[in-house]
């Protein structure tokens, strides 16, 4: 795998952005460990700043400490520390250029654009999806509106509003539209919160008003695959901004119904397979697929793109689909995504000097256009 040309300056000052006002909250504190574990503190000065879940910002005292003394960072950082302001911690005292700042945030407030657009008044160069291409993949109605006008196969879906959750007949229509196994899921959420399974009336009542405790916009998906024959779930991480490229295949084998977040974050029973038993033809469609969709939702830097593979059986045959895309995806010790790229041959410090510099080559590149007449 070939890292972008363009070497980093000598020293960066690193600001790592982790905690955050959404319902991953707690898993963006565990990223944020293992980001900083593996960031060269003789290449970087780290500054890591922790969000609480009411929106304050904080020197994170504790992993400034354990840094600077070289010892080990917890499984799961503090945002506890003094209050600061946002802009403060986010601007360099000297170069701005030597800022760079990664956004360890999952979920609303964090990976929908809001704190990019904050990065982008300030001037600053980050990692990640801009505040288009963040904002598109965080709401599964507008990437799936977009996945289907450039014609990227992805299961049949409807989008549901908490305003109709009293209409009528309203879990029947589903059902029968997309039956007989429905997941319905907030339109604006991650790491599988809010996603339930549902078979009948009263359990797709129950998964809807299970979502609308996180969103009012919802989405309901068709089930795929069949009950004797379990869909195959694949994972294919993508780096890059205009000429983005595609790691190994991975695939989930889910230890519950569904890979749930119990089975990502807590249990860890669901078995990880990297590379994918697949044949060489599907493992080049799911790469090409997977940069298909980054392109087509504006993505930059990095995201992970997760598809289903159907069984032979399926009435349609079997075929690709993609499930969704992640733009800022977990960095814990089981994600996918570091593992995909340690599997493609770029360890977890040399991935974080390749966001790093796609970051930079990003900022470097759209400071270039003119802002007069």
């Amino acid at each position: 795998m070939n890292p972008s040309a363009e070497p980093l300056p000598e020293r960066i000052r690193l600001v790592v952005l982790f905690g955050g006002r959404s319902a991953e909250h707690d898993v963006s504190r565990v990223s944020a460990s293992h980001v900083m574990s593996a960031i060269d503190p003789d290449r970087y000065e780290v500054v890591p700043v922790g969000i609480t879940r009411d929106g304050d910002w904080q020197l994170a005292e504790e992993a400034v400490a354990l840094m600077a003394d070289r010892r080990s960072l917890p499984p799961s950082i503090d945002v506890a520390g003094p209050r600061a302001d946002p802009l403060a911690l986010t601007t360099a005292d000297t170069d701005a250029r030597r800022t760079v700042v990664i956004p360890v945030l999952h979920g609303p407030n964090g990976e929908d654009g809001t704190v990019q657009g904050l990065l982008e008044l300030a001037g600053l160069p980050y990692v990640g999806a801009g505040v288009l291409g963040s904002a598109v993949a965080m709401d599964k109605v507008m990437a799936k509106t977009i996945l289907d006008a450039h014609g990227i196969p992805q299961p049949r879906w409807r989008a549901v509003h908490v305003n109709d959750l009293s209409a009528p007949g309203l879990a029947e229509d589903l059902l029968a539209e997309l039956g007989p196994v429905v997941f319905v899921k907030p339109a604006n959420m991650g790491s599988s919160i809010g996603v339930s399974r549902a078979d009948d009336v009263d359990s797709v009542l129950e998964a809807l008003a299970t979502a609308a405790r996180y969103d009012e916009l919802l989405v309901v998906e068709e089930g795929i695959g069949s009950p004797t024959e379990r869909v195959r779930e694949l994972e294919c991480g993508v780096l890059g901004n205009l000429s983005p490229r595609a790691s190994v295949v991975g695939e989930i084998v889910p230890a519950a119904d569904f890979y749930d977040y119990e089975d990502k974050y807590a249990d860890g029973k669901a078995l990880t397979v990297i590379p994918a038993e697949i044949d060489d033809e599907t493992s080049r469609t799911v790469r090409e697929l997977a940069v298909h969709t980054f392109r087509a939702l504006r993505a930059e830097g990095m995201a992970r793109v997760d598809m289903f593979l159907t069984p032979a059986s399926d009435p349609a045959g079997s075929r690709l689909l993609v499930n969704e895309i992640n733009t800022l995806p977990g960095f814990t010790p089981i994600s996918m995504f570091p593992m995909l790229w340690r599997a493609s041959g770029l360890e977890y410090p040399q991935l974080i000097d390749e966001l790093v510099r796609l970051a930079l080559e990003r900022h470097d590149r759209r400071s270039r256009f003119e802002t007069g007449r």
